[in-house]
């Protein structure tokens, strides 16, 4: 299929080693996003449900998507240093939990960037 190269990590001259990732590849096919929704917004998404999603690139446009998946577990869980109270304290954290929003149709002259920022509002109703 069609894609777009992300995050080369491999330089001419470079030497590599077996298994080791040159680069990432981004279907082109189906765009999504994914937002990191606190853990009390969860409560009332389900998959499917309707997704306004703004771009800070592109100021005047609006995009639709909708749910396709939320992740299990939090951001922090796949934190190299996940956060540990271990001195006593006990802090409430609210954790982030990352939620995939994939857009319903792909806007060629607007296209989406890895990177790019994005506001996602979910209609829970």
């Amino acid at each position: 299929g069609d894609g777009i190269v992300s995050r080369k990590n491999v330089q001419p001259g470079q030497v590599v080693i077996p298994g080791q990732q040159l680069m990432g590849l981004v279907s082109s096919g189906k765009t999504w996003v994914v937002a990191n929704f606190k853990e009390t917004q969860l409560e009332d998404m389900k998959v499917g449900q309707k997704v306004k999603i703004e771009v800070d690139a592109y100021p005047k446009e609006e995009f639709e998507g909708h749910i396709e998946s939320l992740s299990a577990a939090t951001g922090a869980r796949f934190a190299l240093l996940p956060p540990d109270n271990a001195s006593g304290n006990f802090v409430k954290v609210t954790q982030r939990v990352p939620v995939k929003i994939v857009l319903d149709k792909i806007d060629a002259n607007h296209p989406l960037r890895a990177g790019m920022s994005v506001k996602a509002t979910v209609n829970t109703k």
